[in-house]
């Protein structure tokens, strides 16, 4: 089963309190989704604030199916924290080889064959960065580089634009308090 890479952006920004039932469920035991928190005490000003960015996102590298089927697993899992649902997702730009397979129709190998060929001025992108032998690419310039040698590859993953639609689109619902009657007849299940 294909692992996908994503990022879950959150409601709120995730308090210690969070994080400790975050660490103790049982759904996340598997270490497929983590957090940033920040220093020993995550209210304290310093280098990770309370309203830091990424205290409001979930890495998560995931195996199921599709990529929806794996943001619409840890969507359902993080409402198992009181406090938190997830509100939208994305991927970030920076990738390795096997992150840039699951975004294209191509494998990570065909990606390997590619880079070891010509690099630059036209050819493959050169790493980003490479860190501990792993080499982190931009998977911007490795659309590009894909479209100019004829692979159809969409600006954003059509999964991804999907699951960030839902996602919002259920926080709008829930914080409006729309009427079971009306979600019905827009074709949602009520609650």
């Amino acid at each position: 089963m294909p692992e996908w890479s994503f990022v879950l952006r959150l409601n709120q920004p995730l308090t210690s309190e969070q994080a400790d039932a975050f660490d103790h469920c049982e759904a996340f035991a598997d270490g497929s989704v983590a957090y940033v928190l920040g220093p020993e005490d995550p209210d304290r000003r310093g280098h990770h604030r309370a309203d830091d960015p990424a205290r409001r996102e979930l890495m998560c590298d995931v195996e199921a199916p599709t990529l929806l089927e794996a943001v619409a697993r840890v969507a359902r899992d993080v409402r198992l924290i009181p406090g938190l649902r997830a509100v939208g997702v994305r991927h970030d730009d920076v990738v390795t080889l096997g992150e840039a397979a699951q975004r294209c129709s191509r494998s990570r190998q065909s990606l390997v064959q590619l880079s070891r060929g010509q690099r630059g001025s036209g050819g493959f992108p050169e790493p980003e960065v490479e860190t501990g032998g792993t080499a982190f690419y931009s998977w911007a310039k490795i659309a590009s580089y894909l479209r100019g040698i004829g692979d159809d590859i969409p600006p954003v993953s059509r999964d991804v634009v999907l699951a960030d639609h839902i996602l919002g689109v259920v926080d709008e619902v829930e914080r409006a308090d729309v009427p079971a009657p009306v979600l019905r007849s827009f074709g949602l299940a009520a609650a």
